[in-house]
């Protein structure tokens, strides 16, 4: 007795099945009315597809290990960087980009800004590391300072104190949201 082969079991299986004749078809409406929040999430997916577009990783200026990164945006007042620099502000949310690769390191940044501002969190401390591993020069080092001031809610930067991390991580202060600056108006004009 033969043993059959692959192709001849198939072909005994599927012998007489015939492909089904299409009878009828479905029209489709021309138009397809979103609802409200449909069109709020199709809001947000394109601006976050362009957000990351914005965020290169085509060149980047390579910076050293131990390079400060710095950076204030007009309208932040020098003691309030001051303070920033000296990171006497309460660290409210981290982010750890060690052995990220630079794709990643990008959107974990988007999304933890994007998160921080919906929580009102006004600072934050981004670990990236020295790139003492590299072969060359601290990659998401050197992106994360091309990338931060482009990022509309972020107003400072600085390198944190060594309690910190030092020159592997960064201080970052948040804009205020609206919510935040109502707090503070209604608590300015109280305490008058």
């Amino acid at each position: 007795m033969e043993k059959e082969t692959d192709l001849e079991i198939f072909l005994r299986e599927v012998g007489d099945i015939h492909p089904l004749k299409q009878t009828e078809s479905v029209g489709l409406r021309a138009t397809i009315e979103d609802s409200p929040g449909q069109r709020y999430r199709r809001e947000i997916q394109e601006r976050e597809v362009q957000e990351e577009l914005w965020l290169s990783t085509d060149f980047v200026e390579p910076l050293g290990p131990e390079d400060i990164l710095s950076f204030k945006r007009d309208g932040v007042q020098n003691g309030v960087f001051r303070k920033l620099r000296q990171g006497r502000y309460p660290v409210e949310a981290t982010l750890d980009l060690h052995r990220r690769t630079v794709e990643e390191a990008r959107s974990d940044v988007l999304t933890f800004i994007r998160r921080c501002a919906r929580l009102d969190a006004r600072s934050a401390l981004i670990s990236h590391g020295k790139g003492k591993r590299s072969d060359s020069y601290p990659v998401i080092k050197s992106f994360l300072a091309k990338w931060l001031p482009t990022i509309e809610e972020v107003i400072a930067f600085h390198s944190a104190q060594s309690f910190h991390g030092g020159t592997g991580s960064v201080y970052v202060m948040l804009r205020k949201s609206q919510k935040q600056k109502e707090i503070n108006g209604k608590r300015f004009l109280n305490s008058r």
